[in-house]
């Protein structure tokens, strides 16, 4: 199925106010699944032009994603990137499998936003996005604190991230 196709699918969704229900459409169709994901539930919406996603849950149980109830009102690439960001952290955060330090949590999952090395089915997003996403890695990195054994090991991705941050216009 292609965007256009995906978006036909939304708007249906969209029109009868059944935004939970195009949330999963989006996962299942995009492979976004994981055994630790334990539903979509609504949050408070931001504003018209920004939005908020969290994974909520204690780390090593299952996460419940909130979304805005407006979510599907912005760009379809937009949104793909923060559910699959989301999505991630279920992962993160799965028994067997949690990352403890947030700041990791973070950087992996910015970095999955720009490179797409586990959801390689995501569209990339605008220049802009990318930038900003690149800028909130290169944020978590550096509260990982200076030349700290996490920093050192995500060296290199953080060099990729100023890299692709360097070369956007």
């Amino acid at each position: 199925m292609n965007l256009d196709q995906i978006n036909l699918h939304l708007n249906a969704y969209k029109e009868h106010d059944q935004t939970i229900d195009a949330a999963k459409f989006l996962i299942h169709s995009f492979g976004l699944e994981h055994e630790n994901f334990a539903g979509f539930g609504f949050r408070e919406e931001l504003s018209p032009n920004s939005m908020l996603l969290t994974a909520e849950g204690a780390l090593g149980h299952p996460q419940m994603v909130m979304i805005p109830k407006n979510i599907f009102d912005f760009d379809l690439n937009l949104v793909l990137n923060m559910i699959a960001h989301e999505m991630l952290h279920v992962r993160q955060k799965a028994p067997g499998n949690v990352i403890e330090d947030k700041n990791e949590r973070e950087f992996q999952a910015y970095y999955e936003m720009l490179f797409h090395k586990v959801f390689p089915q995501i569209p990339d997003v605008s220049d802009f996005h990318r930038k900003f996403f690149g800028n909130k890695a290169l944020e978590y990195y550096r509260r990982m604190g200076k030349r700290s054994e996490l920093q050192q090991q995500y060296e290199a991705q953080k060099i990729e991230v100023e890299q692709l941050i360097n070369s956007l216009p």
